[in-house]
């Protein structure tokens, strides 16, 4: 699915029109950027926690020459799924 197709979904079942949806989702996703980039968790009950978590420093290789590199250490973006969406998926 496709952010289109979501936006489809989302009019659908809310009864919007899609330019609504569109801006709806467009919002909630500006919401969860501009939080995470100030460093906060963002829990929605029942779907699951967006976070920020460090990934440490660590020595790499270049495939091509085989030498050793150093990839620096960085913030990544990531989603833990709630309860009631993993027993959505799984049935």
């Amino acid at each position: 699915m496709n952010k289109t197709e979501l936006v489809k979904a989302i009019a659908a079942d809310a009864g919007l029109t899609n330019k609504d949806a569109e801006k709806a989702l467009s919002a909630t996703i500006a919401a969860i950027t501009k939080a995470l980039a100030a460093g906060d968790k963002v829990s929605v009950l029942g779907f699951g926690t967006f976070e920020v978590r460090a990934r440490g420093a660590r020595t790499g290789l270049n495939p091509r020459t085989g030498e050793k590199l150093q990839i620096a250490a960085t913030k990544v973006p990531a989603f833990k799924a709630g309860q009631a969406l993993k027993d959505a998926v799984a049935k």
